[in-house]
Formats: structure tokens, sequence, C-alpha cells
């Protein structure tokens, strides 16, 4: 039972983790100090996604996963929880490449308006 609640730690971690990397800019509009996090937690997640990579956290998850007699799944995070609700075919590389451009891509624009607003301030 005990490894069964890590792995489901380690989800919920991992799942915010994702939404920081999507979303964090947003919060960044409110209390720009926080890109000093967020940038380099954005940096890593489109690595991930570029270099066709596995985050840490999802052997972590497989691994609590088996020591509680649960099945893991092969694969990355995005595409096994994700990618699996929206193309259950599962994830090709070129689709890893679109998601790396549109975390870059959407947060290059919320940067972007977070500068000209400032600029506009000040």
């Amino acid at each position: 039972m005990p490894y069964r609640l890590l792995a489901d730690a380690v989800l919920l971690a991992h799942a915010g983790f994702v939404a920081f990397v999507v979303l964090g800019g947003l919060l960044v509009l409110r209390w720009p100090r926080l890109a000093w996090v967020h940038l380099p937690v954005v940096a890593w997640g489109a690595g991930i996604e570029f270099t066709g990579g596995i985050c840490p956290l999802t052997p972590l998850e497989n691994s609590l996963r088996a020591l509680a007699h649960q099945q893991g799944y092969a694969g990355g995070f995005v595409e096994h929880y994700v990618f699996g609700l929206l193309y259950p075919d599962g994830l090709t590389h070129g689709a890893q490449l679109a998601l790396g451009v549109l975390v870059l891509a959407v947060n290059a624009a919320v940067y972007a308006f977070a500068w000209w607003g400032r600029r506009r301030r000040g």
C-alpha cells in the first residue's frame, strides 16, 4: 500500500511538473521572478520532447508501481497519460517534436506579452 501511494504521489508531482512547463508562464505574468525557475523547467521539458527522452520520474513511478504489484507502462509520461487520451495509437517522434515546439511557442508568447506589458508601463 505505501508503494502505491508513493507511485500516485510521483504521478501527481509529474502532472504538476508538466502543467508548470506548459502553463507556468502565466504565473510569471503575476510573479515575474518566477521566470528564474520556470525557464529551466521549460528547457528541460522541451529537451525531453526534442530528444525523445524519458523524464526520470517515469521509471521512478513504474518502479514504485512494480513494488506495489501494479503494472507500470512503457514509454513516457506524456505518451501514456496525455497522448494516450488524445491519440490512442501512440506517440511518434514527429509528434514529440511538435509538442516540444508547442511548449516553446506557448511560453515564448506569454513571455513576449509579459515583456511588452512591462516595457509599456515603465
